[in-house]
């Protein structure tokens, strides 16, 4: 009997080293193709920059027939400035997925709650009654009456 549980063993020892195996060929596949993709993605992002910097210097050149060189210079840099300003702001309303909700977003980040939805339809909450249902003098206590819970504004002391 002992002859068999060693021979289970080591069958389970070699069937997790076959799929050891397979898990690591697999993972160095998936790897092997990502990076050729991440590469291909950097070669596009520098040729198109330096496409983006002959263009700009065209147009430098092209208003430069007309206008001092400093001008047009100075001018292209409005330009390429108002563009990268306007392709952030680009960025920063279309990146919705998978990120933290900032307070432009319609997120209530350390103020209050937005008086609608972000798609503008309808009341984003139900409406508060004044009282609670079927309990008389229930809604907001007068000050100095107590309240419910302690008055913030008392003194803390601690039980000894």
């Amino acid at each position: 009997m002992d002859h068999l549980e060693h021979l289970d063993k080591d069958l389970v020892d070699e069937l997790a080293q076959v799929a050891r195996e397979a898990v690591r060929d697999e993972l160095r596949e998936q790897t092997r193709k990502q990076r050729r993709t991440a590469a291909l993605y950097a070669a596009s992002g520098a040729v198109g920059l330096y496409a983006g910097a002959a263009l700009a210097l065209a147009l430098g050149l092209v208003l430069a027939l007309g206008l001092p060189g400093w001008a047009a210079a100075l001018i292209m840099a409005a330009v390429l400035g108002v563009a990268a300003y306007l392709l952030r702001g680009a960025a920063r309303s279309g990146s919705g997925h998978g990120t933290m909700a900032s307070p432009g977003d319609g997120a209530a980040i350390g103020g209050t709650a937005p008086s609608a939805p972000p798609s503008g339809r309808g009341m984003p909450y139900p409406p508060t009654p004044p009282t609670a249902p079927g309990v008389p003098g229930a809604g907001v206590p007068e000050p100095g009456t107590g309240g419910p819970g302690p008055d913030p504004e008392a003194p803390h002391h601690r039980a000894r």
